[in-house]
C-alpha cells in the first residue's frame, strides 16, 4: 500500500468515512482555511501510524487510517490552542503516541464503538499540559467568509470538527462528504442544522450554536447513527443528545470536544440495544404454551 493511503485515510476516518478522495479534501480544506494547524495535522497523521507499527498494530488497522485520525485530531487542537514552539511539537508527539495506545486498547473491546475517545481524553490531558507548561496561547482565529450567522453557523458546525472556523471550508468538506457517501452528507447537514433548532427551543447560548460548535456533535452523532434508514429515530436521538450534552459537559470546566458526540452515541447504542432484548424477551413470552 502506497504510504500516502493510510495518511489520507487518516483524516477521512475523523468524519467515519474510509475514503482517499474525501481525506484529500479535507486536507486542502485545512490547508485553505487555516494554514497554521496544518503542521500540526500532517505531524499527527505521521506520527499516528508510524507508532502503531513501531506497537505492532494491526496492519489493516493501521491502513485503514484507525490510528491516525485521533493523533491529527489531536495535531490540530494544540495549535489551534497554543502557539507554535519546540515544546508543541513534542507535545503533540507525545499525544499522537499515546493516542495510538489508547485507540487500541478500544479497539479490541467490542462492547461499543471507539469514535473519537482517545482524541477526548488525551485532549483534556494535552491542554491541561500545556497550561502547567505555560506554553503561549495562539492568537484568535478570525473568520473572513463569514456573512449571514444562520447559514454560516450550519457550515460551521461541520467545518468545526476539524477547527476550522470558515463556512466555506464547511461547504467544501461537505462537499466532499456528498461525493463519499450521500446519505452521511444529508445526516451531517440534518445534525449541524437540527443543532441550531434544538439550541433555541432548549434556550442554550446562541453564540455556541453560530459558531457551529453544537453542530459539530450533531453532524457527527448523525453520521454516526443515522445510516439505517429503517431506524432514523436512533440518529434523531443522537443528535439531541449530542447537542444537549455539551453544556452540560462545559459546565465540568472542560472543552466539550467531541466527547457529547461519543456520548450520545454510546447511549443511543445502549438503548437501542435494550429495546432489542426487551422484544426478544416478549416474543419469546409470547410463544411459550
Amino acid at each position: 500500500m502506497h504510504p500516502l493511503r493510510k495518511y489520507l485515510l487518516g483524516f477521512s476516518q475523523i468524519f467515519l468515512q474510509n475514503d482517499l478522495r474525501f481525506g484529500l479534501i479535507i486536507l486542502a480544506s485545512i490547508a485553505f482555511a487555516s494554514p497554521r494547524l496544518l503542521p500540526g495535522a500532517l505531524l499527527g497523521a505521521t506520527a499516528g501510524p508510524l507508532a502503531a507499527r513501531l506497537l505492532m498494530r494491526s496492519r489493516e488497522e493501521i491502513d485503514t487510517g484507525l490510528y491516525g485520525y485521533n493523533a491529527i485530531l489531536l495535531g490540530l487542537l494544540l495549535p489551534f490552542q497554543f502557539q507554535w514552539s519546540t515544546g508543541l511539537a513534542l507535545l503533540i508527539l507525545a499525544a499522537s503516541t499515546a493516542s495510538v495506545m489508547v485507540q487500541s486498547l478500544l479497539l479490541r473491546q467490542s462492547i461499543l464503538p471507539a469514535y473519537t475517545t482517545a482524541f477526548v481524553g488525551l485532549g483534556w490531558l494535552s491542554l491541561a499540559l500545556g497550561d502547567a507548561l505555560y506554553l503561549p496561547k495562539a492568537p484568535a482565529a478570525t473568520c473572513w467568509s463569514c456573512l449571514v450567522a444562520q447559514l454560516d453557523a450550519v457550515a460551521l458546525g461541520v467545518s468545526e470538527v476539524i477547527f476550522l472556523g470558515e463556512p466555506l471550508a464547511g461547504i467544501l468538506l461537505w462537499g466532499g462528504l456528498l461525493l463519499t457517501n450521500r446519505r452521511c452528507a444529508a445526516w451531517a447537514l440534518a445534525g449541524s442544522a437540527g443543532a441550531l433548532l434544538i439550541a433555541h427551543f432548549a434556550g442554550l447560548p446562541p453564540a455556541s450554536a453560530q459558531a457551529g460548535l453544537l453542530g459539530l456533535n450533531g453532524a457527527l452523532a448523525g453520521i454516526a447513527l443515522g445510516r439505517s434508514p429503517a431506524r432514523p429515530w436512533i440518529g434523531i436521538g443522537a443528535v439531541l443528545l449530542a447537542v444537549l450534552l455539551q453544556p452540560a459537559i462545559a459546565g465540568l470546566g472542560v472543552a466539550p470536544l467531541t466527547a457529547p458526540f461519543v456520548l450520545a452515541c454510546w447511549i443511543a447504542i445502549a438503548g437501542q440495544r435494550l429495546l432489542l432484548r426487551i422484544d426478544q424477551r416478549n416474543r419469546s413470552s409470547s410463544v411459550l404454551p
